[in-house]
């Protein structure tokens, strides 16, 4: 009886260990979830903020929010969360060109579009990369052609019908799309070819960026100097550093939610954010919101979720059928 129980006393230690560091990864996905989907609605509503009372210029904060980037990554190398790679620069000038373009015209896009309009004209990226794959060899099911039709069509009806459509804005979301989708294809094949992970490659191409943008802002917003100038209240101040900080945790709750949970709980927070960003948005700016605008996001929303749930049950068929071949042989 005495050696049961002393036999059982470690097991049911051990056992209350795993249960507890299995709460605890729960805990710090739940945190790293949540601060990732509050930090990139705050990114988004504060920046139309800031840009509708013409407090930061657009490229100007562009390149602060690189910056700041890049002082957060020296902080996570020095506390061991990545090691930094030696790197040829020279190889990562036209990501960086594509990084700041994508970055550049996005924002634009927020500054001169409503916010609704903005997030759906976001979506039009999928497609975008999907075109571009397709000159390049790539072959799509039928599936996964017919789930991107709702999504265009509903980025098509917001447009259509969105009572502030300028053409500025439908410009810099077309370049920004256009931009976006060669950037993500670029990146995949960079990160392949230099073996880099994320936060190596972005801890070269966010200081890069910055330079590169610092070139051209004297001649894109000579007004930046007056904006250094004018007299800072303290609730500009804040604005902007929070606005900093939302980019830099952005960045990083990204990279560790990719890294450590499923494609599938990356894309259901996808679609989350773009639920809670469009209601924000709609709450905050954009209260005049037609109906129809309203039934093109919920298309776009509809086509997103369909897209997701065939693009991951074709990637789980694609890493079972080998075990189900060498199954069959043995």
């Amino acid at each position: 009886m005495y050696s049961r129980e002393k036999h059982r006393q470690p097991n049911s230690t051990a056992h209350r260990k795993l249960r507890s560091r299995s709460k605890m990864s729960v805990v710090k996905t739940v945190l790293y979830l949540i601060a990732n989907i509050a930090s990139s609605i705050t990114i988004i509503l504060l920046n139309k903020w800031i840009y509708s009372q013409k407090i930061f210029p657009n490229i100007s904060l562009t390149m602060v929010h690189f910056i700041a980037t890049f002082c957060s990554l020296c902080v996570c190398e020095k506390l061991n969360f990545f090691n930094v790679k030696s790197v040829n620069v020279h190889q990562l000038v036209t990501l960086s060109l594509c990084f700041c373009g994508f970055v550049v015209f996005t924002n634009l896009s927020l500054e001169y579009n409503s916010v609704g309009a903005f997030q759906v004209a976001k979506v039009m990226t999928t497609p975008g990369v999907m075109i571009i794959q397709s000159f390049r060899g790539k072959q799509f099911s039928h599936s996964v052609k017919f789930a991107t039709v709702p999504i265009v069509v509903g980025v098509i009806l917001c447009f259509s019908y969105d009572i502030r459509f300028n053409t500025v804005g439908t410009v810099f979301a077309t370049l920004g799309v256009i931009v976006t989708s060669f950037y993500q294809v670029l990146v995949n094949s960079k990160q392949a070819e230099m073996q880099l992970n994320s936060m190596q490659l972005l801890f070269y191409q966010a200081p890069l960026s910055a330079f590169l943008l610092c070139l051209c802002i004297p001649f894109l917003e000579p007004e930046i100097v007056t904006t250094f100038l004018h007299h800072w209240t303290l609730t500009e101040v804040c604005f902007i550093t929070i606005s900093c900080l939302a980019a830099v945790l952005v960045n990083l709750t990204t990279y560790w939610i990719l890294g450590n949970t499923s494609p599938l709980t990356y894309n259901m927070v996808g679609h989350m954010k773009f639920v809670l960003i469009m209601l924000g948005g709609w709450y905050l700016y954009d209260r005049e919101m037609s109906q129809n605008q309203w039934f093109g996001v919920c298309l776009t929303l509809f086509g997103l979720i369909v897209y997701t749930h065939i693009k991951i049950k074709e990637n789980e068929a694609r890493i079972t059928s080998p075990t189900e071949i060498r199954t069959e042989k043995n």
